[in-house]
């Protein structure tokens, strides 16, 4: 086994000293936060889009109905912002546009705000790493300067490996900053772009509601789990 790798790393979390570890750790905890969110708005959002889909064009050919209602409870859909959103829209005994709309809002805002709990953690981790590394660095240049007046007479040498040492903190700080940056601003836009369509939605099912002119909606009606398959 070769064990010069090993060396090379041991000297490298003994010259970032307590800092490099905590950025690690931070690191660890972003990347754990990146893949959760992928994950949930993959599946959220994407459920949510074929459910609005499938409302949008029941509207469109058969107006408000048990049809929507149906969907909105299939299993997999029902738990989804989309799902809430037509449900209480619907449900609800508000009949005046202005009431309707602030319904709407609420329900959205809602959401929006369970979509983008997370990322202000990715947004915080973005804009502290570099500080926290800079901190380990300006520490690590501190003892390089500490030791340059212990060894008098061996010139810039005796600090420039402390320098560079101490450096590895500033690396280390941006290489957990920029992808939280780069998430943070990825996963805000699906929220942001979600948001619109959800808005779109409420306009659609309200203007559909307001000019209603059909039967009571049945919503006692078991739901068809096959409807939009």
């Amino acid at each position: 086994m070769d064990f010069s790798q090993v060396n090379s790393i041991q000297e490298l979390f003994k010259a970032g000293g307590v800092v490099l570890i905590l950025l690690i750790c931070l690191s660890v905890y972003s990347l754990s936060l990146m893949i959760e969110r992928f994950f949930k708005y993959r599946r959220t959002i994407n459920k949510s889009r074929k459910l609005m889909s499938f409302i949008r064009k029941t509207v469109s050919t058969e107006g408000l109905g048990p049809k929507i209602f149906d969907a909105c409870r299939v299993k997999g859909y029902s738990n989804t912002p989309a799902a809430r959103l037509t449900l209480n829209l619907l449900k609800s005994e508000k009949k005046n546009l202005a009431e309707l709309n602030e319904v709407s809002n609420t329900i959205i805002d809602w959401e929006a705000a369970q979509l983008s709990r997370k990322l202000s953690a990715l947004a915080t981790l973005a804009s502290t790493t570099p500080f926290i590394g800079l901190f380990g660095t300006v520490l690590g240049v501190m003892r390089a300067f500490s030791d340059l007046s212990l060894a008098s007479g061996a010139g810039a040498s005796a600090v420039a490996k402390g320098i560079s040492e101490a450096l590895i903190n500033t690396a280390a700080g941006l290489f957990v900053a920029v992808p939280a940056l780069i998430a943070y601003n990825y996963f805000l836009s699906k929220v942001n772009f979600f948001t619109k369509d959800m808005e779109y939605l409420a306009q659609e099912l309200i203007a559909a509601k307001t000019n209603e002119n059909s039967k009571p909606i049945n919503v006692t009606k078991k739901p068809v789990y096959e409807v939009i398959k």
